[in-house]
């Protein structure tokens, strides 16, 4: 839908209830991305060393986020993930 259709389907009440209603009920990509999360977050503390717990914040997307991540911190991070996953096959063989 447009935004003029939608001004003129829909006043300011009901855009403010639906977007409550969003808030507390978050549908389409912004669910998958909160089940994704959920998953990754689960995945992480069976592998955290004793004392880390990840929330699935810690994995939720950040697109309003004040800078890009440069090229190194990437790797960094990829170099991580590489490294638990190591480890957990290492554990579970």
């Amino acid at each position: 839908m447009s935004v003029a259709r939608c001004q003129a389907e829909v006043n300011s009440r009901e855009f403010a209830e639906w977007q409550a209603y969003r808030r507390i009920e978050p549908w389409g990509l912004e669910r998958g991305d909160l089940n994704a999360a959920m998953v990754c977050a689960v995945v992480a503390n069976v592998n955290a060393a004793k004392g880390k717990r990840y929330k699935p914040s810690d994995f939720m997307p950040r697109f309003d986020a004040p800078r890009r991540q440069s090229a190194e911190e990437m790797q960094r991070r990829l170099m991580g993930i590489i490294r638990m996953q190591e480890a957990a096959r290492g554990k579970h063989s």
